[in-house]
């Protein structure tokens, strides 16, 4: 495992640097867009790692993955009365559908959905037990308990993010936010400013891996069914108007965020956590998304 890491990864290397960071989110403008690292967590607990691998980073929206196995596991199927689950064919923070469709996201990883999801778990708790919570649970995950929020970059975002605030009073318009909305967006700020490593991001991946149960521990977290829901999900939807291209290229669900990060899930077998800061142009890591094109080729992991 750690000679397919290290050749699938060394082989994109001349990539990395290419493309442009997250400047938009000021805290995310300073960060050396030449850093790379990866790791993989399989069901027996093998893992590798390649280059940065140990550096934390801002998971941005692949933080969506576990705010949505909370709601899941709080609501089951009745979130879906709430957020779809198509393709939005749109970039992440778009909103032209909203109107049409008054008010309800295409599903749960463009960031009007994921505003939805931290409204509805909202619905058990406060603002602050809320964000515990989900410490709580990627802390469990990992099985690393300095995980922790960066707060500059929540503030950050707080400070600029007026795109999801529109978003966010658009969907309160139309009813489907339930709770205010500077409550709902403190939450999803900070979901979005969990710094985590590669390591420990495919580690807390991996009971996607295996039917919601971490394999390593034997602790359940979502119901074999939750499971393949969210990962269905994360192949049809996880790289926004890019994920039809990344399931042809990578073809595993799989999950980005602006601030370089995506996780992979290889169903049965194995977690995929990559980082590189440079972005495409649809908002995904250059270097993570060619890195994980040539691990699943060398590894055979393509599922479809």
């Amino acid at each position: 495992m750690q000679q397919l890491l290290t050749r699938a990864c060394s082989s994109v290397a001349d990539s990395v640097g290419r493309g442009h960071v997250a400047d938009y989110i000021p805290a995310l403008a300073g960060i050396d867009p030449r850093r790379f690292g990866a790791a993989i967590f399989t069901r027996d607990g093998s893992h590798a790692t390649f280059g940065d691998a140990g550096e934390r980073f801002s998971i941005q929206s692949v933080s969506k993955v576990f705010t949505l196995a909370m709601a899941l596991r709080a609501i089951g199927p009745a979130l879906w009365e709430r957020v779809g689950r198509e393709p939005s064919g749109n970039p992440f923070n778009s909103i032209v559908q909203l109107e049409q469709e008054r008010g309800i996201p295409r599903n749960p990883f463009i960031n009007a959905g994921a505003i939805v999801v931290c409204d509805i778990l909202l619905d058990f708790a406060g603002v602050e037990e809320t964000k515990r919570r989900l410490l709580t649970l990627v802390r469990e995950l990992a099985q690393d308990p300095t995980i922790g929020f960066d707060e500059q970059v929540a503030d950050s975002e707080a400070e600029t993010g007026f795109r999801n605030l529109a978003l966010a009073n658009f969907m309160k318009a139309f009813g489907n936010l339930r709770h205010p909305v500077d409550d709902v967006l403190d939450v999803y700020f900070h979901q979005c400013a969990i710094a985590m490593s590669t390591v420990q991001l495919a580690r807390a991946s991996l009971f996607l891996a295996s039917d919601g149960q971490d394999p390593l521990t034997g602790s359940g977290y979502l119901t074999d069914d939750q499971a393949r829901r969210i990962c269905s999900v994360m192949l049809t939807c996880g790289h926004y108007d890019a994920s039809g291209d990344f399931a042809f290229r990578v073809g595993l669900p799989g999950k980005s965020g602006v601030g370089g990060g995506i996780v992979a899930i290889v169903p049965g077998r194995a977690s995929i956590a990559v980082w590189s800061p440079a972005l495409n142009p649809s908002g995904s890591s250059h270097t993570g998304t060619l890195a994980l094109e040539k691990i699943v080729m060398d590894a055979r992991w393509h599922i479809l």
